[in-house]
């Protein structure tokens, strides 16, 4: 029976993720290397640090470790001026109402989320009421595929992570969930989390039904 579902925020809450391409794609072009979309579903779900190593390698760059964190602080100070302008009207379609419908189930909620701007986002959005937990990159040592996150998470739900469902939309959240020992709903295509116990093309389209069916 599941007694907690915890929501990855980009890509599954609202597109953040976007934003982040934004500001690394205008980082990598300082070092002429052009960010492609396909480089950048390396970058979800890791953390800063790790999605700046993996740019730097795409144009066989080595950089002292002082420098790199340097990068990667410019470019979160980008991403948090683009992320200012983020409405409400931006949640995906149907997430609201599947959060309110899990909670009003009895269902705890949380999200788990690698950004350190996790609850500035939330918070801008206007649902940081809705969640019993938010566990950002901040409270956090190993990122995803590390289950980390999402056992703190279940941690400070006070829940079991046998009892817990996850939300994900890359595939190393989904085995970040998985490894956990929860389940798991992958938010995108089957070719790339078809790991997970269930895919669906959006968030909005769960059915709450089939919450203990996985």
């Amino acid at each position: 029976m599941i007694k907690a579902v915890i929501f990855d925020l980009d890509g599954v809450i609202i597109d953040t993720a976007h934003y982040h391409y934004i500001a690394w794609k205008r980082l990598a072009s300082e070092f002429g290397i052009t960010l492609t979309p396909a480089h950048n579903e390396l970058l979800k779900g890791v953390s800063r640090m790790r999605s700046l190593e993996i740019i730097l390698s795409l144009g066989n760059i080595d950089l002292p470790l002082e420098q790199r964190e340097q990068l990667a602080e410019k470019k979160n100070n980008w991403f948090v001026e683009y992320i200012e302008s983020i409405r409400p009207e931006e949640i995906f379609p149907g997430v609201i109402e599947l959060i309110r419908a899990l909670k009003k189930k009895g269902v705890k909620v949380g999200l788990a989320s690698s950004s350190k701007n996790a609850p500035r986002v939330i918070e801008l959005l206007g649902i940081s009421s809705d969640f019993d937990t938010i566990v950002d990159g901040t409270m956090i040592v190993h990122t995803k595929p590390d289950p980390e996150i999402f056992l703190l998470a279940a941690h400070e739900l006070g829940v079991e992570p046998k009892y817990c469902l996850v939300f994900e939309d890359a595939e190393a959240g989904v085995e970040a969930g998985l490894a956990a020992g929860m389940k798991c709903v992958g938010v995108g295509s089957v070719d790339q989390l078809g790991k997970a116990n269930l895919v669906i093309p959006n968030t909005g389209d769960f059915n709450i039904n089939d919450l203990n069916t996985l």
